[in-house]
């Protein structure tokens, strides 16, 4: 595992903070710190903007090859580039899932023309994605698959029909990566493809879900004989779900890094507050903030440990821990603040009641167990895939 950074990589990172000092100013300065989970439904159209001024610096996909339109840099300096966007306070990416998703999935997976027509638009902050998987009886359990897709005998266009739940900014994108059933009478694993579907078609419906928070940041979609053409199915049909298998894989990328940064500026304005208001002299809260600490530094080592091996979308035991480690970590910090913040925590401002930082994390990160695969169904993968243990015992059909 590789833990520190040479001299040139260390010149690399102050390149990185100085571009984000200089450009996080002006009509961007408004952004810094917002729009990550919790606050994604924060000056859209803003960040949108700011995606492309990312892409005119040479700062989106900076891992991609740079026949991809990337930089190719090394592991080592995507770390340093996503640990100093989160130090800088640069908002919640709108093209992390183009980026960080859809594009490494295209690039191992796709054929050379999905990769000319498709990757471009990611590259240069102009098109948006959103993934289809999770569905009302298929979250967790994502063999569950009831979406079916069929092909037009005429046209070859391959037809959606059914629903997705939970799908993250799909009202902002023009595309959804949509893992469908196209096999008849297939279950479980088998008989899925993965197709790329066009969001603005009168075949689909995005419908905003409210969330604790008050705010709607993701949604269900409905899909009802939406099209989509035939050259748009990654793979053949059939193996849907390696590649959304190896999707998941992609998500445990070097972003993560950049996740447990701003896990850090929420972990710092804790310990400011609790400076403030006296509660550090607490000695219960006190070794809390302390083990709150540690924890993220455990994080930071294991997903370090993670970026050691291959990068080709194979899920490490290493990596099989991460989900389940930091959603119970964050979960933990949202109570940490509540309790920190002691009586204020029960108490809004005023009219429009808008919820400060440290409420809206507690709120959102109780959801943080659930989505991406509930902390039960990781713990099953982290014994039956990670530790060769049994299988639960499943019910015989």
């Amino acid at each position: 595992m590789k833990i520190g950074f040479s001299p040139e990589d260390e010149a690399f990172r102050h390149e990185v903070a100085q571009w984000l000092a200089a450009n996080l100013a002006g009509e961007f300065a408004a952004l810094r710190f917002r729009g990550g989970p919790g606050d994604e439904h924060s000056f859209p159209e803003q960040r949108k903007a700011w995606e492309r001024r990312l892409a005119e610096g040479g700062w989106t996909c900076v891992g991609w090859a740079p026949e991809h339109g990337g930089r190719g840099l090394s592991i080592s300096r995507q770390v340093i580039f996503h640990e100093e966007y989160a130090r800088a306070g640069g908002p919640g990416r709108m093209g992390h899932i183009g980026e960080g998703l859809a594009g490494p999935t295209l690039v191992a997976f796709g054929t050379e023309e999905q990769q000319r027509r498709l990757l471009p638009g990611i590259r240069n902050g102009t098109t948006f994605w959103c993934q289809g998987y999770s569905e009302p009886e298929a979250g967790s359990d994502l063999g569950n698959v009831k979406t079916r897709a069929t092909q037009d005998p005429h046209s070859g266009d391959w037809l959606i029909k059914g629903q997705k739940v939970w799908t993250s900014l799909a009202h902002e994108a023009d595309w959804c990566f949509v893992l469908a059933r196209t096999e008849a009478g297939s279950v479980g694993h088998h008989g899925l493809s993965f197709l790329l579907v066009p969001m603005a078609q009168p075949g689909v419906l995005v419908r905003p879900i409210e969330q604790l928070t008050g705010t709607s940041e993701f949604n269900e979609v409905f899909f009802d004989e939406a099209r989509t053409e035939a050259r748009n199915i990654v793979g053949r049909p059939g193996e849907g779900w390696k590649i959304a298998m190896a999707l998941l894989g992609f998500e445990r990328g070097v972003s993560t890094l950049g996740q447990q940064m701003q896990f850090h500026n929420e972990l710092q304005r804790i310990i400011d507050i609790a400076r403030g208001n006296g509660a550090a002299r607490d000695p219960l809260l006190r070794q809390r903030l302390a083990e709150a600490w540690g924890g993220l530094r455990i994080m930071r080592y294991n997903s370090l440990r993670m970026l050691s091996g291959p990068q080709d979308g194979s899920l490490s035991r290493a990596a099989s821990i991460y989900k389940l480690c930091w959603s119970t970590w964050h979960a933990r910090l949202g109570k940490l603040a509540m309790d920190v913040l002691g009586a204020e925590a029960e108490l809004l401002e005023g009219a429009p009641y808008a919820l400060r930082p440290e409420q809206a994390l507690f709120l959102f990160s109780r959801a943080d167990m659930l989505y991406g695969g509930s902390n039960e169904i990781q713990r099953n993968i982290i014994a039956e895939r990670a530790l060769g243990m049994p299988r639960e015992p499943r019910p015989v059909s």
